[in-house]
């Protein structure tokens, strides 16, 4: 049985036997630069070093990304609550020009 090894626990610790990282598919492709060289063991550690600090970049744009959404969350709750609020006040409005009227015929 043949196993892949990881980042932390590589197959073999001869850097020219050590295949390079792959750039991740999940990321939009403006994140960053395409590595055209595959081959050595400089290029692996310089790919993994910049797709180590690329998790960052990703993180801190999904965290920002997050706090978008959650800020128009809490906009349209406030715009709704408002409209709530505007609405009770136009019906009690209503019912005391209708009280008034009542009271303006029955006299």
């Amino acid at each position: 049985m043949k196993t892949t090894g990881t980042i932390d626990r590589p197959l073999t610790y001869d850097p020219k036997k050590q295949a390079p990282m792959k750039p991740s598919t999940h990321e939009p492709l403006s994140s960053a630069p395409e590595d055209l060289t595959t081959s050595g063991a400089n290029d692996s550690r310089q790919n993994r070093t910049r797709e180590m600090q690329l998790i960052q970049e990703a993180l801190a744009r999904a965290h920002m990304h997050e706090q978008l959404r959650q800020a128009e969350r809490e906009r349209r709750a406030m715009r709704l609550a408002t409209a709530r609020r505007m609405q009770r006040r136009a019906e009690r409005a209503s019912m005391r020009a209708r009280r008034a009227l009542a009271m303006a015929v029955m006299q």
